[in-house]
């Protein structure tokens, strides 16, 4: 956990779903939960950003309080930020990019948890 909240144990629930189901799309992969089931998937993108707004727009679902996985590191706090306002309380990703400390700011400012996993599924 890089961030200053933890995740609650909801959170860890919707993290680890959403972790497992990204290791099996397409990269780029952003994959929102919601009660221990799919809430939306964005893939196969050019920008880490543009796979996150085609999650929250294909999610058929209420985000708040949603949790989000990426298959790799968040370049720019964009992406993150993006899901945040959409109601995301909790992201799970690789961490090493340059710019870790300001997507964890991002995230400190909306009270948002993140987490940074020991591997990632980008698969290029």
């Amino acid at each position: 956990v890089v961030t200053e909240r933890q995740p609650t144990e909801r959170e860890w629930g919707e993290l680890l779903f959403a972790w497992k189901v990204c290791k099996h799309v397409r990269s780029n992969a952003i994959v929102l939960a919601k009660e221990l089931g799919t809430a939306g998937i964005g893939a196969g993108q050019m920008s880490r950003v543009d796979s996150v707004r085609l999650a929250v727009e294909k999610s058929l679902v209420p985000l708040t309080g949603a949790g989000l996985a990426s298959d790799a590191f968040f370049p720019f706090a964009d992406g993150p930020q993006l899901a945040l306002d959409a109601g995301v309380t909790a992201i799970m990703q690789p961490g090493g990019s340059r710019n870790d400390e300001e997507v964890i700011k991002a995230c400190n400012a909306a009270g948002a948890a993140m987490v940074f996993a020991a591997r990632r599924h980008f698969r290029h």
